[in-house]
């Protein structure tokens, strides 16, 4: 689970919600104080949220670009239904889509009209985590729609062994259990030193809250894929399509070896956050911040 290192947005960013062709979906959006050279849409993992992104906004905006972070649906502040279905991983690619049309159409101003622009410059799609495996997704639907794809922290196709153990017990229990006894129960479980980890106390509230906002169908639904996901690289390579490969050093889903020979056979660029984890976009913003710029100057 990512853990934002706190959650004050910047003062360039705000929080709405953007209307889509799709639906109505939560976002946090900076915007550059000057005509932005690219935008980013940011499609945040499992049990994850836009918040996750929320130290990266205040460094992109000032490299220029705009940074909008989404729930998708179904997630924290973004609704969906109680079905499984709706939850497909077309589905949840072609809500990607949908978000992508509404920033480069000018869409996206939250009932300001003021904010509306239309605009010419690339947007720049990044998913972390399971929000990797739906970016790709969508780029293999409409590649045109974007100007490059940055994976973080996903792998090729399903978690680790032991991951998917874990994420098959919590699909379990979420099938028996409502939202608050599984976050107990997931509680129950956290090693002793997690209770003093440095989390501050509005995070964890956060989290929570996050938690029990999130639709169990969408876990449910999600957490098959993770288990399920094939191997789509040969798929992706095929795109003509600038590609980059984020991660941390250690990470407990995709093995690092695994994700750099899924950045060889992508001919993807490869950047390595040294001192990150699963979640290099949370635990090294800075640095993360730094790498997705310098590749998104280069596209």
């Amino acid at each position: 689970m990512s853990r934002p290192p706190d959650l004050s947005l910047p003062e360039r960013a705000r929080a709405y919600r953007l209307r889509t062709s799709r639906g109505e979906f939560a976002v946090l959006d900076a915007r550059p104080a000057s005509p932005p050279r690219g935008t980013a849409l940011l499609v945040p993992g499992f049990t994850g949220s836009k918040e996750d992104f929320i130290a990266l906004l205040a460094p992109l905006a000032d490299a220029g670009f705009r940074a909008v972070a989404v729930d998708g649906r179904g997630q924290y502040e973004s609704a969906g239904p109680s079905d499984e279905a709706a939850y497909a991983q077309r589905e949840l690619a072609r809500d990607v889509l949908a978000q992508a049309a509404a920033l480069s159409d000018g869409e996206a101003n939250g009932g300001d009209t003021a904010q509306t622009t239309a605009t010419a410059h690339p947007t720049h799609l990044l998913g972390h985590s399971l929000g990797g495996l739906i970016s790709r997704a969508a780029v293999l639907l409409a590649p045109a729609r974007f100007g490059s794809l940055t994976i973080v922290s996903s792998g090729p196709g399903a978690i680790s062994e032991a991951q998917r153990a874990r994420t098959t017990l919590l699909i379990d229990a979420l099938g028996q259990l409502d939202m608050e006894g599984v976050w107990r129960a997931m509680r129950e479980l956290d090693p002793p030193e997690a209770a003093d980890d440095g989390t501050p106390p509005a995070v964890r509230e956060f989290l929570r809250e996050r938690w029990l906002g999130t639709v169990p169908q969408q876990l449910m639904a999600t957490g098959r894929q993770l288990i399920g996901e094939p191997d789509r690289v040969a798929e992706l390579a095929a795109v003509p399509l600038p590609k980059h490969v984020l991660s941390g050093a250690v990470d407990y889903a995709w093995p690092v070896p695994l994700m750099d020979s899924m950045a060889e056979r992508l001919g993807a660029r490869r950047t390595v956050i040294a001192g990150a984890e699963h979640s290099p976009n949370a635990e090294r913003p800075r640095e993360t911040a730094r790498a997705l710029i310098d590749f998104w100057r280069s596209v």
